[in-house]
């Protein structure tokens, strides 16, 4: 490196953001994800050993995947490598593997690979990496803000371990801007910075877990602060929060978060909390859902949760379906909310959801049973010859409107596969039979 490439990096380092700048050069200044890299876990033990084996980082953006990677690069012997599967091509992919095996066959250096965003690399590219992967020419690293299960080949998957990140929690956040504060090298440490409590706790809350949403609006609220006149920026709230851009939701409706809003959504309904539920049903009509998908899942939720501790619960589910084909956004946000709410405060029982999967795994497992013969058709010629319906009780003609008469085949007598729950309107009438009681 000559001066004047060395005068450019060092420039370009100065002109980075702030994210950037700041990001961990060993564990100790790693921030978070104590589930993987606390003291004494796998992870933890194979990085401070440099006895690494091939890896996927998934999570959200901010997280800190690239950093753990970089970290990674600092403690390695081994010769580090990065490609962004944004730009990168087959041709960039074989020319790293080609140096990695003259690294081993040469010098028994072994390379890690760190592919960033690797869920943008089509299986062609994905197939590439396998031989070097599988012979240990190289260790892979991936990261991915997509479910790995979802984006990346399953023969890559199987010769790797998954780490999942999580969202940072605010203490993190804070301890994370607060270094920055008083950092002099890299961060904002050459300034005379009062951020104040309530503008730290603001910008904590609406990163959402998020780095590198912290460290942008912190970056921006300084630099935009003029000092006062004892020559101080104070960073007030109102400072943070014209800081603090809105957040985009990490909600694709191809992906895992798809399914995580919508499982939450249907747990919340069954498990009777209003107000969760409508604050899934915002996150997925601000996304975008479409209204006919919301309403699908309130009408299984009605059937299969709801179910005959209120029968309403369904009518009210299937008239939303028709409202929302009707009305479209934004009105059908109303007759979503409606239906959601009602499925939610219902009573609850998931009976005849069990009983029929009961009676068709039992039908599945054990096949067709003759029908007793007075339950048989007995009106087509010659089927009273037969003995078909000879014996049948007509229950109209029993003051209970109950005849006690066998109705499932002898194999299967005094099966049960309903059981009433006893919620709502699935009360055990009195006349309810008594081989049931």
């Amino acid at each position: 490196m000559d001066l004047f490439s060395g005068q450019a990096e060092q420039n370009r380092r100065k002109a980075a953001p702030l994210a950037a700048r700041m990001r961990p050069r060993t564990l100790a200044e790693y921030a978070g994800q104590e589930q993987i890299i606390g003291p004494g876990r796998l992870l933890r033990r194979a990085i401070e050993a440099d006895r690494l084996s091939s890896l996927i980082f998934y999570g959200p953006p901010g997280v800190g995947k690239t950093s753990l990677a970089r970290v990674i690069a600092n403690t390695t012997s081994s010769d580090f490598r990065q490609l962004s599967a944004v730009g990168a091509g087959i041709s960039d992919i074989r020319a790293i593997l080609s140096t990695a095996k003259e690294n081993l066959g040469l010098y028994n250096m072994r390379t890690v690979l760190f592919i960033d965003e690797i869920h943008r690399f089509n299986k062609a590219q994905q197939d590439a990496l396998l031989p070097a992967v599988e012979d240990g020419t190289i260790i892979l690293i991936g990261a991915t803000t997509e479910n790995p299960y979802f984006e990346v080949n399953g023969a890559l998957l199987s010769r790797s371990r998954i780490f999942r990140l999580l969202p940072l929690q605010q203490k993190h956040i804070k301890a994370l801007m607060l270094q920055a504060l008083s950092d002099k090298e890299r961060g904002l440490g050459n300034l005379a910075v009062d951020l104040q409590e309530d503008a730290l706790q603001h910008i904590a809350e609406a990163a959402g877990g998020d780095a590198r949403t912290a460290y942008n609006a912190l970056e921006l609220a300084v630099l935009t602060t003029p000092p006062a006149e004892d020559g101080v920026r104070h960073i007030t709230l109102d400072v943070a929060a014209e800081s603090v851009q809105q957040k985009a939701l990490h909600y694709d409706k191809k992906g895992d978060n798809h399914y995580d809003v919508i499982s939450a959504f249907i747990k919340s309904m069954r498990g009777s909390d209003p107000d969760a539920v409508l604050h899934y049903l915002a996150r997925m009509i601000k996304a975008g859902e479409q209204p006919e998908f919301i309403a699908r899942r309130i009408i299984i939720c009605a059937a299969e949760d709801v179910g005959l501790a209120d029968p309403k619960a369904l009518q009210v589910a299937v008239s939303c379906m028709d409202a929302v084909h009707f009305v479209g956004w934004p009105e059908a946000r109303i007759p979503l909310a409606m239906a959601a709410l009602y499925v939610a405060n219902a009573p609850k029982s998931n009976s005849a959801y069990m009983g029929i999967d009961a009676a068709l795994a039992e039908v599945e497992k054990m096949g067709d049973f003759r029908v007793p013969s007075h339950l048989r058709d007995a009106h087509y010629p010659g089927a009273k010859e037969l003995g078909h319906g000879l014996g049948y009780k007509y229950v109209h003609d029993f003051g209970g409107f109950v005849a006690e008469q066998q109705y499932l085949p002898d194999e299967l007598k005094g099966r049960r596969y309903y059981h009433r729950s006893g919620n709502g309107d699935e009360q055990e009438p009195v006349w309810y039979y008594k081989n049931n009681k």
